[in-house]
């Protein structure tokens, strides 16, 4: 293990990776005779989760979510059904106010595409949540990338890669004006005596009329306590990456080594530096599976156990589905070239291009990411792991982790127990339990609000006018 740069003593920041199935990013190690992921489908599961990790002062637990299965290897889900691929999946948002109402600080990032649901009713879904969770939520804004999620809701394939980051900027400008601008703050009067609960006069139908949407109307929330979730996103193609500086305030990052990270956070931040905006403000966080014990032979141990229980054609139909590459066609010794595609081009691009100094085989890749997926897999004591984590944090820039797991919740509970009191040894690590009330103001350290500068706050209330009532409909 390196020994961390101490430079710096900017504190480690922590989100737990977690998807409401029974297999995320580490295929075959729901057979381990310790995991519960098998637990996913009841409400205990996810309200032990969630106080175990308000116990180690995690900003979030990070829900993945995928609209679809992974089909492209072999052409075919079996390889996904057989080896508990993201699938069975049940619906991420459905578990926020289970763990909402099981803790007082956690934060809850949601992923959610906005590639097949319509704005207005999606920001009335996350507005609600808002309200239940008292402001801890974020919205891990993605597109898409299986063919088989816009199949089954009637489409012949997906849009294209560029295509989806179009519809999705008229998609933010939509949402944006529903939660910013169609209430304005003291409508809901709640004024008994005056038999007023809301001032017409101060809610504003939005009148949009885009390429993609028509919404005419005014939101049906009032202003929940954040108004606007935390916006997350986690694209770092090159129009993800101007996405990602328009929009969003943190981006999750993976890669296989420091210096392909590295990059991406260079490029990141540069990029939200050119649409004016600071680039310290934007918080990364980047993937990673920590894999710890109290001594070092302990963890390796550990390690070893977790790697006895990969299962690599499972972990190849996952990468086949990241990709859109049937890697089923293509010999374990061959070299991973970059290929255009329009699935998800990060995850290739972070085997190949992102790291010119090193060539990846399909065994390579699929042995990598079967354990934690994409991101490096720390294993050691928990000074070893801390010494790690420095090290990461001060040589790529970014400001914590995204932490996958092997074993439900095994992998959890040693990282809160052993790794977290380490860290707050240092000095690197939250301290209280307590922040603000929402989980924007834990974060950032300032109002529950989006900042007055963020394109949302600057889209402006269109001119009141009245809503044209439909055409009758001929007998």
């Amino acid at each position: 293990m390196t020994t961390a740069k101490h430079g710096s003593r900017r504190p480690i920041r922590f989100n737990a990776f977690q998807m409401n199935a029974a297999s995320h990013q580490s295929p075959g190690l729901w057979r381990h005779p310790r995991d519960h992921s098998h637990r996913y489908t009841r409400a205990e599961h996810w309200i032990e989760l969630a106080q175990l990790l308000e116990r180690g002062g995690f900003d979030a637990v990070f829900l993945a979510d995928v609209l679809g299965v992974y089909d492209v290897y072999e052409g075919s889900a079996a390889a996904a059904l057989r080896g508990g691929v993201q699938v069975p999946l049940n619906d991420p948002l459905a578990l926020v106010p289970l763990m909402a109402q099981a803790t007082r600080t956690l934060g809850f990032a949601v992923t959610c595409t906005l590639s097949y649901e319509h704005p207005f009713p999606f920001a009335r879904r996350l507005s609600t949540l808002d309200h239940l969770s008292g402001g801890r939520i974020g919205w891990n804004i993605v597109t898409g990338y299986l063919d088989s999620a816009a199949r089954n809701l009637g489409l012949p394939r997906q849009d294209s890669h560029d295509n989806r980051y179009e519809l999705a900027e008229e998609y933010m400008e939509v949402v944006y004006k529903l939660w910013e601008h169609s209430w304005e703050d003291g409508a809901v009067r709640r004024d008994a005596a005056g038999r007023v609960y809301t001032d017409p006069a101060r809610v504003h139908p939005i009148a949009h009329q885009g390429r993609h949407f028509r919404v005419p109307g005014f939101h049906l929330c009032e202003p929940s306590p954040q108004r606007t979730p935390v916006l997350f996103q986690a694209g770092t193609s090159t129009r993800g990456v101007a996405f990602a500086a328009r929009h969003a305030e943190c981006v999750f990052v993976s890669g296989p080594s420091r210096a392909v990270v590295a990059r991406q956070v260079q490029a990141l931040r540069a990029a939200v530096a050119q649409q004016g905006r600071d680039p310290a403000s934007l918080l990364l966080y980047a993937q990673a599976l920590v894999i710890t014990g109290e001594t070092e032979a302990i963890a390796r141990a550990k390690h070893q156990d977790c790697l006895a229980h990969v299962d690599v054609e499972a972990a190849l139909a996952l990468l086949s589905g990241w990709t859109g590459v049937d890697f089923s066609r293509w010999p374990p010794d061959a070299t991973l070239e970059y290929l255009d595609t329009d699935a998800g081009r990060s995850a290739l691009a972070s085997f190949t291009q992102a790291d010119p100094g090193r060539r990846w085989t399909v065994e390579e890749a699929a042995a990598f990411i079967g354990l934690g997926g994409r991101g490096p897999v720390l294993v050691g004591d928990p000074v070893q792991v801390a010494d790690e984590l420095e090290a990461w944090l001060d040589d790529t820039g970014i400001d914590g982790f995204n932490l996958a797991f092997a074993v439900a919740h095994e992998t959890m509970e040693d990282i809160v127990t052993l790794v977290v009191p380490e860290l707050r040894r240092r000095g690197r690590y939250r301290q209280d339990e307590a922040g603000g009330a929402t989980l924007r103001e834990r974060l950032f350290g300032r109002g529950p609000r989006l900042p007055v500068g963020h394109v949302a706050r600057q889209l402006g209330r269109p001119a009141a006018a009245p809503v044209a009532a439909p055409a009758p409909v001929a007998a």
